[in-house]
């Protein structure tokens, strides 16, 4: 997809030598595709350009880190309950 928009924006930028209206249609082009083409993953991992939608999308990379984390600690605890009982007593000392 970001293929398709850059070479999309280098074809206007071509015709905009002749004119300036298809400068503007490839601004357009990339502000779109920055605003609402790019996946939540991406788009957060790249820092966005997008002002306000970084911080949802960054929030949203959170959660998702922290609820893996968690399914993986109810793991451990489930597979190990012995090594995370001595974990946990060592922890309230």
């Amino acid at each position: 997809m970001g293929t398709i928009v850059l070479s999309g924006t280098v074809v206007l930028v071509i015709l905009g030598f002749g004119n300036h209206t298809w400068w503007l249609g490839a601004v357009a082009l990339l502000f779109l595709y920055l605003q609402y083409g790019r996946d939540g993953a991406s788009a957060s991992s790249s820092g966005g350009a997008a002002g306000g939608g970084s911080a949802a999308g960054d929030y949203r990379s959170y959660r998702e880190r922290r609820d893996k984390q968690a399914k993986w600690d109810r793991r451990y605890r489930r597979e190990r309950p012995l090594e995370s009982r001595r974990q946990a007593r060592e922890r309230k000392q």
